[in-house]
């Protein structure tokens, strides 16, 4: 039925996904076919695509749209008062693994007056 199909994660209120399960019982019980839960929200999806310029659906798609924007702000800001950063300590205006290269575990280069391999410091 469907060549080119791709999946998608999608995370919806219950409230929603309520009233798209009892579209889906009228659905099945007018048409006398099973209709699943994903064909209700396949249609839904292309239908509302189909009516790009609608006032309500645009109004719909920025009310969503500056949730997001205000939810991750506020996560921003928690994660900004109190909580540790991720960026490493700075020891003599570097950070104190160099060049921040954590995942290493070492520097690339090394810094003027470092041991070498092999030569103790004296």
């Amino acid at each position: 039925m469907f060549a080119n199909k791709t999946r998608v994660l999608l995370i919806l209120p219950s409230d929603i996904l309520e009233r798209a399960r009892v579209l889906a019982g009228r659905t099945t019980t007018k048409l006398r076919l099973t209709v699943s839960l994903q064909i209700v929200l396949r249609a839904l999806i292309e239908e509302g695509l189909k009516r790009a310029d609608d006032r309500a659906l645009l109004a719909n798609i920025e009310e969503q749209a500056q949730a997001v924007r205000r939810s991750r702000s506020l996560a921003r800001r928690r994660a900004g008062s109190g909580a540790a950063s991720h960026d490493p300590p700075r020891v003599g205006g570097r950070r104190s693994n160099d060049a921040g290269h954590w995942a290493l575990g070492r520097r690339l280069s090394p810094r003027p007056g470092d041991r070498e391999e092999g030569r103790k410091r004296r």
